[in-house]
């Protein structure tokens, strides 16, 4: 199957790495040019010159998404520099803290969901006045956790906002319809990144529920985690017209992990 967006603007947060990154590059590489999110500018060069070397189009911008002024911000650079706006990835995000409920602080539950959830929130916010223009297509990545998976403990607020996520996926693919926008999230599972570094535990072990897996972790690959390429080639399908029937769903991309630890 050819999965072409040529001609397409892309906007994709957390660009700098992982899936965001991976994403970025796909799309370009499917023709379209790429708006490349992160709080950063200079970690995001590698991404760029990784699109600029196969030919294709892209640019850094810096924006904390969290902030609304500077969603918004990034959003019209972006349309001021390609005069439209077709493809949102919103992808952004960290684990945070993970670690009893009753030990995560306001603070903590408040930076989870202020990336998390709220940076999603305003990243289709601010773009759906131009996706209405001609249509086009917002890709939110969630997790399993959350969505289908719930016995790794510690995890609350993380899988809180991926839910809320998957939430706000379903509630505007319902109300972006008429103006031919599809809403779609994707929810992977053991992906190899570098989310790790936004990661903190804390006295996981007093809440941990002793289990016996399979050998198998993941049934279709065995202990062999997913790649960023595999689910930056999902978001491409489902941000293109190969896809243009399918609104408000969730993807699990797990390989069925989530199957065995529900």
């Amino acid at each position: 199957m050819d999965v072409r967006v040529d001609g397409k603007v892309a906007f994709v947060t957390g660009a700098n790495s992982g899936i965001g990154r991976a994403a970025a590059v796909e799309i370009a590489k499917a023709g379209a040019k790429v708006a490349c999110i992160a709080r950063r500018i200079d970690v995001l060069k590698d991404a760029v010159d990784e699109i600029e070397a196969a030919g294709g189009e892209a640019v850094a911008i810096s924006c904390d998404v969290a902030e609304a002024a500077q969603v918004e911000a990034a959003v019209k650079q972006t349309v001021d520099k390609w005069g439209r706006l077709d493809i949102v990835v919103a992808n952004a995000g960290i684990n945070g803290v993970w670690a009893p409920i009753e030990e995560i602080t306001a603070d903590e539950w408040d930076q989870t969901q202020g990336i998390n959830l709220r940076g999603t929130f305003l990243t289709v916010k601010y773009a759906i006045p131009h996706l209405k223009k001609a249509g086009g297509s917002i890709v939110v990545v969630a997790s399993i956790n959350g969505t289908r998976q719930f016995s790794l403990t510690g995890t609350t607020a993380y899988s809180c906002s991926k839910a809320g996520q998957v939430v706000l996926a379903k509630e505007a693919a319902v109300e972006l319809a008429p103006w031919g926008i599809r809403v779609n999230a994707v929810c992977p599972g053991a992906i190899t990144t570098n989310i790790g570094q936004n990661t903190w535990g804390r006295n996981l072990d007093s809440i941990r529920i002793p289990v016996q897996f399979p050998e198998r972790r993941i049934p279709l690959t065995g202990n062999e985690s997913g790649k960023a390429e595999q689910v930056g080639e999902l978001i491409l399908f489902l941000s293109s017209p190969n896809a243009g029937h399918i609104t408000g769903t969730e993807v699990w991309i797990d390989g069925a992990e989530s199957l065995l630890r529900c």
